[in-house]
């Protein structure tokens, strides 16, 4: 009798494939550990004070902090009152990369973070709820001696949160307050090699802009991109992992056309699967070295999220179609209470990335973090979706408990049989046991990078320097989630091996009401396999 290849295949072959893929993800591994450098590296910059000469403001000149056409510069803001230089013709000016560096398309985005460094004064200190207001402009040119292009500009309002830790006194003052990190500008492409930051901070009492908000020493920024080696990798992963992918999928639905039946509903989640891993392996990004595309996060973020969507939402049915319980499966609308969830959340975070990426299409500068209600709801979602994550995984758990107690419960079955018979359907539990184990590993592990990636993407606005996502967790688990759709793709294609023919009709008369059922899917060409069919029952469609 006709079944899946995860019945019929040899314990041998079993074995081998097994030992060829776990070494396939060591080898993953192993290239984010020993061959790919950290994800992304952060660069310190220290903004020069340039002086607008000009009587009247020109939106097109831009100062540049160093160089040839270098502007007119001062040390410190006494030195600015000793020369009777007004803060508003101060222009905090930062040229990003350091001197005599290139930026590269390779370094894929650019996230910057903003400090300040204000000093404390008796007369003059923080208030409560103080903003910040700066007039900001983005420009960028391709060759050192070329005008630069205005790329971006906007008015924006950052709220200070700072502290200081000595007592307010008069012999404590010029002491520094410890000021939060500040999210400041987000770029999804780098397509050019210079980029210039001209930073004011307009002043205007009556209208209480910029006042009450300390004695602003110097202004400190943090760029942040992708590590170009790490890009390299992660594009050749890609690029070497959409052809397996797609040729088995291929393979694997060829197989299920073949069949004399309709598709069942595990079948097409499994091809459903398998589409959604290959969409999110195509490697696009190729694309984003030659061309200007600023909205590849944007876009990376919405295929990850279907990504997801479609394997937990697999999971849930995966355990599902082998409870073997009394209800009426193979039918979506079973699991709608489970999926229903799972869909309504990925929609939840392409809105939220809607908000801030999408938003950062026009204005580089925009963020959610930028304003306590935006605060407070981006760090409530990044613990709920965490919560949540633990409780899917918490579920699936007691979905395979259930698996595993219902296949427990047919064992009492296997004494009663032939000695072949028994040892075939020992080892078909173990194999389906086996196969549950390494399905909550892969869950617990997703659950792991899925929280691990909200943190690190927000790592700057919980005020912690030092997390960082080591290359080896990005690329074991990205070949994790291949490895995995290949191997259920390929155990429960149609296999066209037929198991002990002479063994069946010898037992037939004897153990006919004595096999026991794993599933309730029918993989078999013209009736169902002697694992879905181990009772003499008719499995379910």
């Amino acid at each position: 009798m006709a079944g899946a290849i995860i019945e019929n295949m040899s314990t041998k072959k079993l074995v081998i494939m097994g030992v060829t893929l776990l070494l396939f993800q060591a080898f993953a591994f192993m290239v984010g550990g020993l061959i790919a450098p950290s994800p992304t590296t952060a660069v310190h910059y220290l903004a020069a004070k340039c002086v607008d000469t000009s009587k009247h403001r020109q939106e097109t000149k831009w100062f540049m902090p160093w160089g040839q056409d270098q502007c007119e510069k001062i040390r410190s803001f006494e030195e600015a009152m000793a020369k009777k230089i007004e803060a508003n013709n101060i222009v905090f000016a930062v040229h990003i990369p350091l001197h005599y560096n290139e930026m590269s398309p390779w370094f894929q985005f650019m996230l910057v973070i903003l400090q300040f460094d204000i000093a404390f004064k008796m007369y003059n200190q923080i208030e409560d709820g103080a903003l910040v207001t700066v007039d900001v402009g983005l420009a960028y040119r391709d060759d050192p001696t070329s005008e630069w292009t205005e790329m971006a500009h906007s008015f924006e309002q950052r709220k200070l949160n700072c502290n200081f830790t000595t007592a307010k006194t008069f012999e404590n003052e010029g002491r520094y307050y410890e000021c939060d990190l500040l999210p400041f500008m987000e770029v999804g492409s780098v397509s050019h090699k210079y980029y210039l930051l001209n930073i004011r901070l307009p002043v205007n009492e009556r209208k209480k802009i910029n006042v009450g908000i300390g004695e602003i020493k110097d202004i400190r920024l943090v760029s942040i991109h992708q590590n170009g080696g790490f890009t390299k990798v992660w594009f050749a992963m890609k690029t070497f992992l959409t052809p397996s992918i797609l040729i088995i999928m291929i393979w694997y639905w060829r197989r299920i056309t073949l069949l004399s039946r309709p598709p069942v509903l595990l079948e097409k989640v499994i091809l459903a699967l398998g589409i959604s891993m290959t969409f999110i392996n195509i490697p696009v990004e190729w694309f984003s070295i030659g061309f200007n595309w600023t909205w590849m996060l944007l876009f990376g973020d919405i295929r990850q999220g279907i990504f997801y969507s479609m394997l937990l939402s697999f999971w849930i049915i995966f355990c599902g179609e082998h409870l073997m319980d009394q209800t009426e499966r193979n039918r979506f609308s079973v699991y709608w209470r489970q999926v229903g969830p799972i869909v309504f959340g990925s929609f939840c975070l392409f809105i939220f990335d809607m908000c801030e990426r999408g938003v950062q299409l026009t204005n580089p500068f925009y963020s959610v973090w930028a304003s306590d209600v935006g605060t407070e709801l981006a760090m409530a979602f990044i613990i709920v979706a965490g919560i949540c994550a633990c409780l899917y995984f918490l579920f699936l758990c007691f979905m395979v408990f259930q698996v595993f107690r219902n296949i427990s419960g047919k064992r009492t079955s296997l004494p009663a049989m032939s000695k072949a018979r028994r040892l075939h359907y020992e080892g078909l539990i173990f194999r389906f046991k086996f196969l549950m184990l390494v399905t909550l590993f892969c869950a617990a592990m997703t659950v792991i990078f899925f929280i691990v990636s909200q943190v690190h993407d927000g790592h700057w606005h919980w005020g912690d320097h030092e997390v960082q996502v080591n290359s080896a967790f990005f690329t074991g688990v990205y070949g994790m989630w291949n490895l995995y759709v290949f191997a259920i793709m390929f155990l429960y294609a149609p296999s066209h091996k037929r198991y002990g023919d002479e063994q069946s009709s010898g037992d037939h008369g004897a153990n006919s009401g004595e096999d026991i059922q794993l599933t309730t899917t029918i993989t078999h060409v013209d009736a169902p396999t002697e694992i879905y069919k181990m009772m003499g029952k008719t499995a379910q469609e």
